[in-house]
């Protein structure tokens, strides 16, 4: 793979001064630098400043840049100390940025309405060019118009299944009359949509709707329905056109809704619909996870707008299923052991319980009467012990006679409980063996270790084996037959998307001057640490074990020990190869006793605290590694790396070396860092003090309704070399999106309005890092999904400002506010699948492929990038999305620049598949997860004062959030990367 130097020429940083100003400060860039392959890129010599224009070409500015705020403002004595320039030099030559310029007030909207995102800066250049394919199916729009009707059902019906039958049964009765011969689209609530107009404004119709539920040969119910059809608009098709043209920055979200539901139309009564996915057993033979549960394979259909026009994108899926068996099976398969003769226990029960809860389930002993039920729950007792009262007199009978009288049904198994089904104040009995689960009810619930596994066989599939599923769907579902698609004149491609991409070049990295190797190369993503050291190897001179392990013999922990300890010296720190107390052995249920005494014991031994705690834990360890972390991190204030027995006995030496990369950054060491970083060749981000965050907010799952989500938020601390982050953490409002913690003030009785909260608290610790205040903020935000883009945005770049003008007046750093998802169905394949030249061993295409075109949005700043080699199945890229760009970022600039920061991950010798910083932020709000005390999740009101984070200092009124906090991290913590 070529190697070329990225093009900087375009790169310019700009400061906007006072409009009562007439001069501009400029950033010395760095210059281009020759680079062969051979060897790493030299450093530049200084050079001179040169003033830039403010209308480059090669930059235009976003529709955002009149709106941002300068930076600055005069320098007052009263500022807040902690952000008070340094003197420290940094390596680059530049010119220090004038703090006395006096910043614009910014006009950032408080509306979306008045919200334009970054716009498009053109695309990159940067790479060796070439074609992949992705799984988007080009759709031409129709040249009808579509219209939106209002429809109201009387009685209202709740089941989305149940709406479709009813409009599907008034579509086949009026169609030829009353409709006017159109084919209608619906939504399963509340909208109806045609191509062209109904011959009526408003209509009411009589729908009269079979029960199939109640029997097959007997007699059924029939229901009788009221459905209103009113005229409600009429979807602008010009105006889709221009936004498809980049003519237009508002995107018209009914139309395209109107197209999707369309082509979803035929999909929803082939199938089980899910979310934007459609299921069924007939795609593909389901397979058993275990306990009850299969997989049922489907696929994923959205339409979207692209610079190539309206695409589908097309993907596979696949998700966890209830095995429709009879009850008495499944909870057969559930737990484990034959339910028949033996009584079951008061914790089966609740198993049985929490796993029926919720599904629907159908009669099988009334012959063709399959009428269906949702489980309620379950009795305490037994059948034969259940008796209920059957007149007004309350005249008891029990459940056995009962069944036996009404339906000749005699319960074979008493013993077992029975299912209530219905609602708590007229509960039905059910016994288990009366019934059948119903098919094609999702499993919403988390999986086991073992269903995850036989789970991920099922859907991880090589990138041709997919490619070609995908095609095989689209074919299959023949767009070109769909009576829906074809009365709205949408017609859809059966060809993936052949698109242009480039290969970014992996970026130099830097180890230390005393390893045989100084720096390396990484090829298709990849390297190892042979011959190198840590570039800041620390030293751990106070450390202990302790083994939670069985099955561990002393002697054999004490070897690991020795090879960890003998790696970690190999890689460059200073590590002390004896613990300062014998290996120490206890029960997992022991685990805040055992960490107690070995803490307190090594304390006595010189009286000094432990500065690593290594601990060795069963395979399946349960609740021990997180109430460790839990009780090490916000009790103890201890560093810890817990190993698992499989690892202890195979000592693999890329297991510890590995295991001795994290141990480093959790002392607070770094282990590479880029060779661009360490020259300050990096465009806008060595030029001034750089700091890049990363956030994240990880919600609790399914079915916990009362768990607080939890955000986390990172920043790197050691710039100009960007490899080293701190993390706070915070509990917040259940499924809350935004980030509440970012900025707050609360009232303190001596001092008065007091501001805090993350980003303050960050920026504060970059400068007694680094000797210097950020002056750029580079914001990287994972997990948020489209439809929260505005909102985001306007919430958490308004804390950030805040925070910022907290510090002192006028201090407003340049911000860029990316989204990184993940959660998306794009996928690119190799042009062709034979050449092993453009994949790599996986099948996939190579590490460093970006594509910012065609696939892309019409004309916002956006681009897919897979920065890291495929293992197993098909790589999925990360998409950025740059919401807002204060820094005037080229393409080439913000691509090249997360691209090279995917290879300063700390824990592997891999690039990544998303920007270090937001897979921090996200490994660290899920270790903060183990901080939620039982207690705490089932209570969410607070009963004290606390931050809601877990950094120690500020208070704010109990029952502010209606949150719980965090435990407190404690200091040593907090300093260093403690989530790794």
């Amino acid at each position: 793979m070529p190697i070329r130097q990225m093009k900087e020429s375009s790169e310019q940083h700009l400061v906007i001064k006072s409009h009562l100003q007439n001069t501009m400060n400029t950033v010395q860039r760095p210059p281009k630098t020759a680079q062969n392959g051979k060897g790493p890129p030299q450093a530049h010599e200084p050079h001179n400043n040169t003033k830039q224009p403010h209308n480059q070409a090669t930059s235009p500015p976003s529709k955002n840049r009149g709106r941002r705020r300068g930076r600055g403002g005069k320098k007052s004595d009263q500022l807040d100390v902690c952000m008070r320039p340094s003197s420290r030099p940094c390596t680059v030559a530049h010119k220090p940025v004038n703090q006395d310029s006096c910043g614009m007030e910014m006009g950032f909207p408080t509306s979306s309405k008045s919200l334009n995102f970054a716009p498009r800066p053109g695309y990159g250049q940067v790479g060796t060019k070439c074609i992949v394919k992705a799984n988007h199916f080009f759709a031409q729009l129709p040249d009808k118009d579509l219209n939106q009707y209002d429809v109201t059902i009387t009685p209202e019906v709740a089941s989305r299944t149940v709406n479709r039958a009813i409009i599907a049964e008034l579509v086949r009765l009026y169609k030829e009359s009353d409709l006017g011969t159109r084919l209608p689209a619906y939504d399963g609530r509340k909208s109806l949509y045609t191509a062209g107009e109904l011959p009526f404004a408003w209509k009411e119709f009589v729908v009269k709707l079979v029960d199939e539920e109640d029997g097959i040969n007997g007699p059924k119910r029939e229901r009788e329905y009221k459905v209103v059809i009113k005229f409600v608009a009429r979807a602008n098709m010009h105006h889709l056109g221009q936004f498809l043209a980049g003519k237009r920055a508002d995107a018209p979200q009914e139309a395209l809704q109107i197209l999707d539901i369309v082509l979803r139309e035929l999909s929803s009564k082939r199938y089980c619909p899910i979310g934007r996915s459609f299921f069924s057993p007939c795609i593909r033979a389901p397979q058993r996870l275990g306990d009850g549960l299969e997989s049922w394979c489907g696929f994923y259909q959205s339409i979207r707008p692209t610079q190539m026009g309206l695409s589908l994108n097309i993907d596979m899926a696949s998700a966890a299923f209830i095995e429709p068996l009879p009850v008495i099976e499944f909870v057969a398969q559930l737990l484990g052991k034959d339910v028949l003769s033996r009584p079951l226990s008061d914790s089966d029960r609740v198993k049985i319980k929490k796993a029926l809860r919720g599904v629907k389930v159908e009669v099988t002993h009334r012959g063709n009467v399959r009428r269906k039920y949702r489980v309620s729950g379950l009795t305490s007792q037994p059948t034969r012990e259940l008796v209920f009262p059957v007149d007004d007199n309350s005249t008891m009978k029990s459940v056995v006679e009962y069944f036996q009288e009404m339906y000749s049904f005699t319960i074979q198994h008493t013993h077992l409980p029975c299912l209530q089904v219905g609602n708590q104040k007229k509960a039905n009995y059910l016994p288990m063996e009366a019934c059948k689960i119903v098919e094609g009810q999702r499993y919403t619930k988390r999986l086991n270790e073992r269903q995850i596994t036989a789970l991920l066989k099922v859907t991880c599939q090589r990138p041709r084996d997919r490619e070609n599923d995908i095609l095989q769907t689209v074919q299959h579902n023949a767009y070109d037959q769909d009576p829906y698609a074809k009365e709205f004149g949408i017609k859809i491609s059966e060809k993936l998307a052949s698109v242009e991409a480039r290969i970014l070049p992996a970026p130099w990295l830097k180890y230390h001057e005393t390893g045989k190797e100084k720096d390396c190369l990484p090829q298709v993503g990849q390297w190892n640490m042979m011959n190198k050291k840590m570039i800041n190897g620390m030293t751990v001179s106070r450390w202990a074990c302790i083994n939670f392990s069985r099955s561990v013999q002393e002697s054999v922990a004490r070897g690991f020990c020795n090879e960890l300890a003998q790696m970690c010296q190999v890689s460059g720190m200073e590590f002390n190869p004896e613990p300062v107390i014998p290996i120490y052995s206890a029960r997992p249920e022991q685990v805040e006793k055992a960490l107690k005494h070995v803490y307190h014991a090594s304390m006595k031994t010189k009286g000094k605290e432990l500065e690593l705690l290594l601990a060795i834990l069963p395979d399946n360890n349960g609740s021990l590694y997180g109430d460790l972390k839990r009780i090490c991190e916000t009790d103890l204030g201890l560093i810890s790396q817990c190993c698992l027995t499989k690892h202890v006995f195979k000592i693999s030496k890329q297991y510890l070396a590995n295991v001795a990369l994290k141990i480093n950054v959790k002392m607070g060491g770094r282990n590479t860092v880029l060779l661009d970083a360490i020259s300050c060749r990096i465009p806008l981000v060595s030029d001034i003090p750089t700091i890049i965050f990363g956030a994240d907010v990880t919600h609790p799952e399914n079915g916990e309704d009362s768990s607080p989500s939890i955000a986390a938020v990172v920043a790197s601390q050691d710039w100009p070399e960007v490899t080293k982050y701190a993390g706070l953490v915070c509990a917040q409002a259940h499924r809350q999106e935004l980030i509440q913690d970012l900025y707050k003030t609360w009232h303190d009785p001596v001092r008065g309005t007091v501001s805090g909260g993350m980003i303050r608290d960050l920026l504060i610790s970059f400068r007694k890092a680094t000797g210097q205040k950020p002056l750029r903020i580079i914001f990287y935000r994972d997990g948020v999904s489209e439809g929260q883009f505005y909102q985001v945005l306007l919430y958490e770049l308004d804390a950030i400002r805040k925070a910022c003008a907290s510090l002192e007046p006028n201090y407003q750093p340049l911000v860029t506010f990316i989204v990184v998802q993940k959660r998306h169905h794009t996928r690119l394949f190799a042009n062709n699948h034979r050449d092993r030249s453009s994949t790599d061993k996986s099948g996939n295409i190579l590490p460093g492929t970006v594509v910012d075109s065609k696939i892309c949005h019409p004309s916002e700043f956006d681009f897919y990038l897979c920065s890291h080699a495929g293992i197993q199945g098909t790589s999925r890229p990360a998409h950025y999305h740059v919401l807002w760009d204060e820094n005037n970022f080229t393409a080439d600039g913000i691509q090249s620049l997360t691209n090279n920061l995917c290879y300063t991950y700390a824990r592997c010798t891999r690039s990544v598949s998303v920007v270090p910083p937001a897979y921090y932020a996200h490994l660290a709000a899920f270790r903060a997860r183990f901080y939620l005390e039982p207690e705490m999740q089932d209570n969410n009101s607070s009963t004290g004062a606390g931050s809601g984070q877990a950094k120690g200092g500020g208070t704010k009124a109990a029952g502010e959030s209606g949150v719980r906090p965090l435990p407190a991290l404690k200091e040593n913590v907090k300093r260093v990367m403690f989530y790794c």
